[in-house]
């Protein structure tokens, strides 16, 4: 839901768009589903499309790409079976809010009624820590990963995931959670 179109790329990005609607880089998950060189955005989705897939499929739909209560409210009413906080890593609206910044206003339009998960800014166990304190399910993330994988392949995959768990436990260690349902709202400032 985050990329209707693509953003302003102004780096080697748009080589790589061009090479996949042109149909000469095929994304492995859309292979299949999509017409060779036919665009993986779609400007015209509406909120009609959460119908159409519950009829069509079996599976949990978790949309990506929701940053503000009155979209928390349009998944709800809906009847999204999850939300990703995310804006795409802020790279389709520069200067946009932080997913971080967007994250309480939509936990607080969801109320518990679905899980709420946050994509985009985590690159720590603060991070982690914060996004848990704040509400958020789970957190996702894909660039650590992907320095992770650039670097030393599987391994620096481990790496990554490896470093990240030990910082989330430090940081628990830290503010005496014995677990992760321990990590609260009263670890964080709350703005007035």
């Amino acid at each position: 839901m985050d990329t209707p179109v693509v953003g302003n790329r102004e780096t080697s990005a748009t080589t790589l768009l061009k090479l996949i609607e042109e149909g000469e880089l095929i994304m492995g998950n859309l292979e299949g589903i999509l017409p060779r060189g036919m665009s993986f955005t779609d400007m015209t989705m509406t909120w009609e499309l959460i119908d159409w897939l519950r009829a069509n499929c079996r599976m949990k739909i978790v949309i990506k790409g929701i940053v503000t209560k009155e979209d928390a409210a349009l998944a709800i009413k809906y009847g999204v079976d999850g939300i990703i906080v995310s804006n795409h890593g802020g790279r389709q609206l520069e200067s946009n809010r932080g997913t971080i910044e967007c994250l309480p206003e939509v936990i607080e339009e969801v109320n518990g009624r679905i899980p709420v998960l946050i994509d985009g800014g985590i690159r720590r166990g603060t991070d982690i820590f914060k996004a848990l304190a704040m509400g958020a399910k789970a957190v996702c993330m894909g660039r650590p990963f992907c320095w992770g994988l650039g670097a030393l392949g599987q391994q620096g995959v481990e790496i990554a995931l490896d470093l990240l768990n030990a910082e989330l436990i430090r940081d628990m260690r830290l503010a005496g959670t014995t677990s992760i349902d321990k990590i609260t709202s009263d670890f964080i400032t709350k703005r007035v």
